[in-house]
């Protein structure tokens, strides 16, 4: 590890840290402020498949331009700073139309943050050995604190200042980025093979159902991100308590971090996926039967597994198989495949919740028994495909 190691360890998780710290109030209150501004269930999975739908679009073309450049840093400074501008649009908007444009164009700059944010944090773990997990795991941090205070925010008069606090993380995430040093793309003892097209993955048939795999399993939170808050204020829980839940959901999460170095060491990738896959069925399908918070909260723990183990599990695959070089498109990638699968997610789920609030739910624990059954199906492969790149790469 270079010497300036342990402080990019601190500003990367700084960078994570101020990202999430918007999307813990976007995420699970954005949907409030919708519905707060008049916009019905069928409206709000419009307005928010709409945007995971033009994400879908912008992100490949936004991370791929970042690749060819090698600016990375500059790219994140300026699709954070864009972020902020259409929440402050959003912020003033009036009529659907308006709010509708503001609220996508905000979810399209913001979604390549985080591709380029993991890339450039993988890149610092090759040249400094520091753990990607530990740095990754103050995102989480960011995320509880928000929800903790968007529990408080999610009423007609509070939600005014969650906006401004979404804008606010957004010039943050562009002030910490700006303290970073550019990074060097290399492996240690050896010269990394050629990485032109010929070299990468991209081109090959076997990644791209693989992508679609890996995207799955993020999809199957769509009804929960959607309409998770409004299902439980329909139960009668309260806000702040809300706001613990999701909380409690990413402490999970945060102790997955903390320990995954150590189980990387003992499991590979797909282990990650497939526990993933199977917490996810057992979350889902139980979620509609839960009727107090401790069994609410008993099941917002696996959210460490169903959302954790899959991020680790994915982005271990991808940083596996695909070069140094072009880590920010393989990351953009991957966002693409969550965002198709969850911007279908989302819209179904906005009719599914309108003809039976149960609906979605049990709609994702099926989805995610489809999901776990392929990655079993395909771990002989993946395996195969990992141990082919890293010979090259020692070649």
């Amino acid at each position: 590890m270079n010497q300036s190691g342990p402080a990019i360890n601190v500003r990367v998780s700084a960078l994570f840290a101020c990202h999430f710290f918007g999307i813990g109030l976007f995420l699970p209150f954005f949907p409030v402020v919708l519905e707060l501004r008049g916009l019905n269930a069928q409206q709000i999975g419009l307005v928010l498949g709409t945007g995971i739908f033009l994400q879908i679009c912008a992100n490949p073309l936004l991370t791929n331009i970042s690749d060819r450049t090698g600016h990375r840093r500059y790219s994140i400074l300026a699709y954070a700073l864009l972020a902020a501008v259409f929440m402050a649009l959003f912020s003033a908007a009036a009529g659907f139309l308006f709010l509708a444009a503001a609220a996508i164009a905000y979810m399209v700059f913001k979604a390549p943050v985080l591709p380029l944010s993991d890339a450039y944090a993988l890149d610092v773990s090759r040249n400094t050995g520091a753990d990607y997990a530990r740095m990754r795991l103050w995102g989480s941090a960011g995320f509880v604190a928000a929800n903790l205070i968007g529990g408080n925010l999610a009423t007609e008069t509070g939600s005014w200042l969650m906006l401004v606090l979404i804008a606010v993380s957004c010039m943050a995430t562009g002030a910490v980025v700006l303290s970073l040093p550019r990074q060097r793309r290399r492996k240690k003892g050896h010269e990394e093979p050629a990485d032109t097209g010929g070299n990468t993955p991209f081109r090959t048939i076997w990644f791209w159902p693989v992508l679609v795999l890996l995207g799955l399993f993020q999809a199957t939170h769509s009804a929960f991100y959607g309409f998770g808050t409004l299902y439980w204020q329909a139960n009668g829980v309260a806000d702040m308590a809300i706001g613990w839940l999701w909380a409690i959901g990413v402490i999970a999460e945060i102790a997955l971090f903390t320990i995954a170095g150590k189980l990387a060491n003992r499991f590979d990738p797909s282990l990650f996926l497939i526990a993933a896959g199977i917490a996810a069925i057992i979350r889902w399908g139980l979620f509609p039967l839960a009727d107090t918070f401790l069994s609410m909260a008993a099941l917002q723990i696996l959210h460490g597994l169903t959302f954790g183990a899959a991020h680790l599990g994915a982005v271990a695959i991808l940083a596996k198989v695909v070069p140094s070089r072009w880590a920010g498109t393989g990351q953009g990638l991957l966002s693409t495949s969550i965002g198709i699968q969850m911007s279908i997610g989302l819209s179904v789920s906005g009719w599914l919740y309108a003809a039976d609030v149960n609906a979605p739910f049990y709609a994702m624990s099926m989805i995610s028994v489809v999901g776990t059954l392929a990655m079993i199906a395909l771990t002989p492969m993946v395996r195969q495909r990992m141990a082919e790149t890293a010979a090259e790469g020692n070649a």
